[in-house]
């Protein structure tokens, strides 16, 4: 442990691997609709789930300034007990109610999550930040993928009831909840607590020394020093607050950011939509009380395949600010493609291929989006900009979900519900294909009004010459 940064990035990967490691994941639709729970479709679909959505729009803004104002560690512990809490309610209460609650409490762990991925930054120093976030970030992917594939396993092989697979994630987040706190305390954060200006200067000098920011279309300037220290010297709620809205205006003033985070806010609220419902899809297609289920293999292939394409992403010699809007069009209708066979077909096998690919897929481009977005960004409005994308999404999916799921709206069953989603998904393509076309079309008449200009001037040399 001579490293500093090692200790507590072991400590953050255990936890993330443990409350990760869910194998009741992969068939929670099934135990809600099945014998031990005794729900029924439109209960599970439209009255229980709806409620994940809403508390995680509620508590995701209060939850990203306490995050911050209390310097990460508390919020991890927070999140740990509310898994906890989760998954003693979902062993041992009935009824719609007590779901609901569930939800809840699951919501609130969702929205501490910025608490897992900001806290490393703030007890590392700056030139880890890759290392660690690699790590960080690939543990969470191992840790879902193995427990959804140790639920297939109990399942298919042991025959192990899904009650027991329930059993064995609040285990797992009980160990979970073990780790944080043998954290150690940060003694800054991103906005409220500024030990001094080195790690903030460190990170400007990182940005503006970076060849390939020099590249991109724009960069977004940070604070002057001397608005920094004053910022320092009178850092409060208020305070936080104004800055936070200048960053915000600074920083989607980038074209090149804004494009990416709109595809990011549109594309995960669709995301969110098809992974929240898609096991009451295949419920439908195949009942697990007549059929072996594979929802556990499909879920890790899926989460696997998701990391390979982000790994692929590192790789590839492609000029996104020039490429980016044809490619976000390509994909959207690939993402389209693959709900949209999802609930025409209605065969378990095209569904579950289908639903690997909308999956993979989102995942490269999300991957991407991080990228640009993150190339463009000091740390500081990294977490801002990821946190209002977010927020973005999650309103739009409280809209569609009001809307499209919810009994207070048009209550639409699962099949009607996923042609909705593909719909979605062809309009993100279309919205993007407009917009490569307009940037082709902006682009071409530059590059005439070069050429025009370049001709007349060589006109005005030649008449020059003759003269």
């Amino acid at each position: 442990m001579s490293e500093p940064w090692l200790f507590p990035t072991v400590l953050l990967c255990m936890y993330g691997f443990f409350s990760n490691l869910r194998p009741s994941e992969p068939f929670l639709t099934a135990f809600l609709m099945g014998p031990d729970k005794n729900l029924s479709e439109t209960q599970v679909v439209n009255e229980i789930y709806p409620l994940w959505t809403y508390s995680y729009l509620v508590l995701l803004f209060p939850v990203f300034l306490a995050t911050d104002y209390l310097r990460y560690k508390p919020l991890l512990i927070l999140q740990a007990a509310s898994l906890i809490v989760t998954y003693t309610m979902l062993v041992k209460t009935q009824g719609v109610l007590a779901m609901q609650i569930l939800e809840f409490f699951f919501g609130m762990a969702t929205a501490t999550d910025i608490a897992y991925y900001s806290y490393i930054y703030s007890v590392v120093e700056p030139a880890q930040y890759q290392k660690v976030t690699g790590f960080c970030r690939s543990i969470t992917l191992l840790g879902s993928a193995i427990g959804s594939l140790l639920g297939q396993l109990l399942v298919s092989v042991a025959e192990v009831p899904l009650l027991y697979l329930c059993v064995i994630t609040l285990a797992c987040a009980s160990i979970a909840f073990l780790t944080p706190w043998f954290l150690p305390m940060p003694a800054k954060s991103l906005f409220f607590h500024q030990k001094d200006g080195g790690n903030q200067d460190a990170l400007t000098a990182e940005a503006t020394t970076d060849p390939l920011k020099d590249r991109l279309e724009c960069k977004v300037p940070l604070h002057s020093e001397e608005a920094v220290v004053h910022e320092e010297a009178t850092r409060g709620l208020l305070a936080v607050l104004r800055v936070l809205w200048e960053d915000f205006l600074q920083s989607y003033s980038c074209k090149t950011l804004l494009a990416w985070s709109v595809w990011w806010a549109l594309s995960t609220c669709g995301y969110f939509q098809v992974v929240n419902y898609v096991q009451a899809l295949w419920e439908k297609i195949l009942p697990s009380s007549e059929f072996h289920i594979y929802n556990g293999y499909v879920e890790t292939i899926s989460t696997l395949m998701g990391a390979l394409a982000a790994f692929a992403v590192g790789y590839m010699k492609v000029s996104w600010e020039v490429w980016g809007e044809l490619a976000l069009c390509t994909f959207s209708v690939v993402i389209a493609g693959a709900v949209y066979l999802m609930d025409t077909i209605m065969n378990i096998w095209v569904c579950y291929v289908s639903y690997v690919i909308f999956r993979a897929t989102y995942m490269l481009l999300i991957t991407i989006a991080t990228y640009q977005i993150a190339a463009n960004l000091s740390m500081k409005r990294y977490a801002l900009v990821f946190g209002v994308n977010t927020f973005i999404a999650l309103l739009l999916q409280t809209l569609l979900t009001v809307i499209v799921v919810d009994t207070s709206g048009l209550g639409l069953d699962i099949i009607q519900q996923f042609l909705i989603y593909a719909s979605y998904f062809a309009v993100i393509a279309v919205i993007f294909l407009l917009a490569g076309l307009y940037k082709w079309r902006r682009s071409r008449r530059a590059s005439e009004h070069v050429v025009q200009t370049g001709e007349a001037h060589s006109i005005g040399d030649g008449m020059v010459n003759r003269i």
